[in-house]
């Protein structure tokens, strides 16, 4: 592992921990592989608030549509072995499409470009109120004819990949679940995923939560009811660990996977531009693509009732970032995100040099906390309230013993004024002076703050 590396999955947990508790969301779970080996995890908060389960690394979680990136490397499998093309017809497999639907090539459909309907006309499986699309009632949706033309823009479509699951069972004479577990989950090492939620308790899985606004209190959502015809959209129950595990395998250097890389380059190819997004974002067969600090990453996203998440590839880099919440309103993206421009920082500086490795800690006051992260021969003042941490983060340059000065800020900050560290009589640092402001551990500023204001 690369020391720069190692150095930022040392404050990454620290940085995921302040998020979660700021957050106050019911859990978040994180892993990172670097080339294709797990080099980190970790979990925060409950599984279930309502018992009061901690969450642990374990707890499998429905990662939503993470599937289609399983069903399009299922795709491709079976491309390899001759028994299908990207540019048949779906009509050649699945019978009883409407005729434009049936005219739609393999290739639209794992592109998102076929123009059929997202959700069908009474989406109600996404809000709890009916179970999910059965083959028989699939059938039946499919029989209409698309919403747009096909092969004029992305228009996502849980539908569509539903008919790429009924081409697979075609294919293979095999149900899809059983097929894809055998084909695909099981030859990449994945020990913790299953393609849909079993009918069996033997899972433990991380309950879905609401948001509080609605209720004034998150209420638990269960979380396990299958997907049935929809599960190669979005049925997949699985870890952070297996998700980086599985994504890694997908890029065209890693030395093992299911896939030729002639096929995961194909799967990873920027098809389509995400139209009337805010984010550059692209679409290839099953996969997500897109940019963050201007490191290229590709991978997916997946929401059920209840849990968000998202898994990122850094291709250049050959580290895989996966992050499952919990809830409703979690915040996957933004806690991938901010994990990535953790690792961008570290790059950049590189791991601490000796001299300021014991510039090192969260320390609190009234506005707040500070980290002091060392990196390379300088120390950033990081804020881990936000969401990039080392956003216009300061430098500082260390000058002696327990002696700084701030070398680079924000304008307006406290650029070329000093720094220094206190320590107690046992030789620990007990607070820090950062210029004028004076910052304390987390116990101690918490004293203060409550001695000076409890009875205000």
């Amino acid at each position: 592992m690369d020391a720069w590396l190692k150095a930022a999955l040392d404050y990454v947990p620290r940085w995921l921990e302040f998020q979660h508790r700021q957050s106050e969301l019911p859990g978040v779970v994180a892993a990172v592989a670097d080339k294709g080996k797990l080099a980190g995890e970790w979990a925060f908060g409950h599984a279930d608030l309502a018992n009061g389960i901690p969450l642990t690394p374990r707890h499998r979680f429905r990662v939503a549509s993470h599937s289609k990136s399983f069903t399009a490397a299922g795709i491709m499998k079976l491309r390899e072995q001759g028994k299908l093309a990207l540019d048949h017809a779906v009509g050649r497999y699945v019978r009883g499409l409407h005729k434009s639907v049936a005219s739609a090539t393999i290739a639209q459909l794992l592109s998102h470009s076929a123009g059929i309907i997202r959700d069908g006309t009474d989406a109600g499986q996404w809000q709890d109120r009916r179970k999910f699309l059965n083959a028989r009632e699939l059938r039946a949706a499919l029989k209409d004819p698309p919403v747009i033309e096909a092969n004029t823009r992305f228009k996502y479509s849980n539908h569509g990949y539903g008919l790429l699951g009924l081409v697979i069972e075609v294919v293979t004479g095999t149900a899809y679940v059983e097929w894809i577990a055998r084909a695909v989950v099981g030859p990449a090492g994945l020990n913790e995923t299953l393609p849909d939620m079993p009918r069996t308790d033997a899972v433990r899985l991380a309950r879905g939560h609401t948001a509080t606004l609605l209720t004034g209190k998150r209420m638990i959502i269960p979380g396990d009811n299958p997907t049935n015809a929809l599960a190669p959209a979005t049925g997949f129950v699985s870890t952070a660990r297996d998700m980086t595990r599985f994504f890694a395998q997908l890029d065209p250097a890693a030395k093992r996977s299911i896939l030729s890389a002639a096929s995961r380059r194909e799967m990873i190819r920027r098809q389509w531009r995400i139209p009337h997004a805010a984010l550059e974002r692209h679409y290839g067969l099953g996969i997500i693509s897109g940019a963050t600090g201007g490191w290229e990453w590709f991978g997916h996203s997946g929401g059920f009732q209840g849990t968000v998440s998202q898994t990122a590839v850094l291709r250049e880099r050959s580290v895989t970032v996966s992050v499952l919440t919990n809830a409703s309103d979690g915040l996957a993206g933004v806690w991938l995100e901010g994990v990535i421009q953790i690792f961008r920082s570290f790059h950049k500086h590189g791991a601490p040099a000796r001299r300021v490795r014991d510039w090192t800690g969260r320390w609190w006051g009234l506005w707040g906390a500070a980290d002091l992260v060392p990196m390379g021969e300088r120390v950033l003042v990081a804020t881990p309230h936000w969401f990039n941490p080392f956003l216009d983060a300061s430098e500082i340059v260390v000058t002696a013993k327990d002696r700084g000065r701030v070398d680079q800020a924000n304008g307006f900050y406290s650029h070329g004024e000093a720094v220094r560290l206190v320590r107690d009589r046992r030789g620990r640092v007990a607070s820090v002076w950062l210029a004028g402001r004076k910052a304390l551990p987390e116990a101690e500023a918490a004293r203060e703050i409550k001695a000076r204001y409890a009875s205000a």
